[in-house]
């Protein structure tokens, strides 16, 4: 492979998707955490939490099958593959912190 034929973008990609699913990570242990505070009793929370979190689960689930499949179906490369199936859970995870710490 030729100096030319060196594609930087693809070198960072997966370098790219380990921070996207770190922080996916660190998301989803807040929410554990907030939510199991909520079942405690220690911070306020909506009653419907516990099943919201049940069929988010389900939901996500379905959407990131559907989106690898569809990027595999475009022809995307693996770790691009990979981003389209770990958008649909970083979205909940993201707006989940943002719910759950809002005062």
């Amino acid at each position: 492979m030729g100096y030319g034929m060196f594609n930087l973008g693809a070198a960072q990609a997966p370098l790219v998707l380990w921070g996207q699913m770190a922080r996916m990570t660190w998301e989803a242990q807040m929410v554990i955490a907030l939510r199991t505070a909520g079942m405690m009793g220690l911070v306020r929370q909506e009653a419907t939490e516990p099943t919201r979190m049940v069929v988010e689960k389900a939901d996500a689930a379905t959407e990131a099958m559907f989106a690898a499949i569809s990027a595999a179906g475009r022809g995307q490369r693996a770790d691009e593959v990979m981003a389209a199936a770990l958008k649909p859970y970083r979205k909940r995870t993201r707006a989940n912190v943002k719910r759950l710490t809002r005062g």
